[in-house]
């Protein structure tokens, strides 16, 4: 697999690029999208990332099965090894964990066909997800006598209602892009040609505010929403105060007064 990258007003695209294996996952296309991840993360020229497929067919199929094969050492010594040395020695799915990158920087999912397993995985580690009318989604790993391997039951009962979340992982269901719309999977549903393009029309709106408080939103939606009020409100107000005498602020707040557009430079 092959991991396309492009940046334009603030906005970097990267694409899942195989489709002829319909974008699935290997191990040395997870490390490169990893890679490419972070470094957006660390970007000042970048302020939302969306995240696509390459073609019309999918988005993500989940792992490349010719090119995933069980590793010959066992679980326990595996697990026991960095992320990056576990995919050396065979073991890729602790890699589709995202978490550890700690992107704050808004990723937002174009999915553009199927989207299976652990493409769903990765769609749900995405803060939003727009859907192709083509598209489609499961978790199919019940039929095939596995289970979600980085927490896609979990990740799929915060996005959605338990009823319909336990449907899918206990079924093994597909459902498509007008049922994700409606149970809450996605958040919009456009034609396959304007997909693209709706998606950077919302990262555009998005880019356009105080790169540091989207950022902050984000971290604080991610890290605090399981602690108690009194906690989550303490956790804000500290991050509030983190962005109070920024340059960005100070500026957001001369710009409504001056009724123009602010000029913000995530300082």
């Amino acid at each position: 697999m092959t991991i396309n990258v492009s940046t334009a007003d603030h906005v970097r695209v990267i694409e899942l690029d195989d489709p002829a294996a319909l974008n699935a996952l290997t191990p040395e296309g997870l490390t490169a999208l990893r890679e490419a991840l972070r470094a957006a993360q660390d970007d000042d020229a970048v302020r939302v990332i969306i995240l696509t497929g390459a073609g019309d067919r999918a988005f993500c199929t989940g792992a490349n099965l010719k090119k995933t094969f069980p590793p010959k050492s066992g679980f326990a010594r595996n697990a026991l090894l960095g992320r990056e040395a576990e995919a050396r020695e065979g073991g890729y799915t602790r890699l589709l964990d995202l978490s550890d990158l700690q992107i704050w920087k808004p990723l937002i999912a174009a999915v553009n066909g199927y989207c299976l397993g652990g493409g769903l995985e990765l769609a749900l580690q995405c803060d939003l997800r727009i859907a192709s009318a083509s598209a489609s989604f499961a978790l199919p790993e019940v039929r095939v006598a596995s289970i979600p391997a980085v927490g896609g039951v979990q990740a799929l009962l915060r996005a959605i209602p338990a009823a319909h979340a336990m449907k899918l992982a206990l079924t093994g269901d597909r459902i498509d892009a007008e049922t994700a719309l409606a149970i809450g999977l996605v958040s919009d549903v456009t034609t396959p040609e304007a997909l693209l393009p709706e998606a950077r029309a919302i990262a555009a709106r998005i880019a356009g505010n105080g790169p540091l408080a989207v950022q902050m939103v984000k971290k604080l939606s991610l890290e605090t929403a399981h602690l108690a009020p009194a906690a989550f409100i303490a956790q804000s107000n500290t991050a509030w105060g983190l962005l109070r005498d920024s340059a960005d602020r100070i500026e957001g707040r001369a710009a409504f007064g001056e009724k123009r557009k602010p000029n913000y430079t995530g300082n």
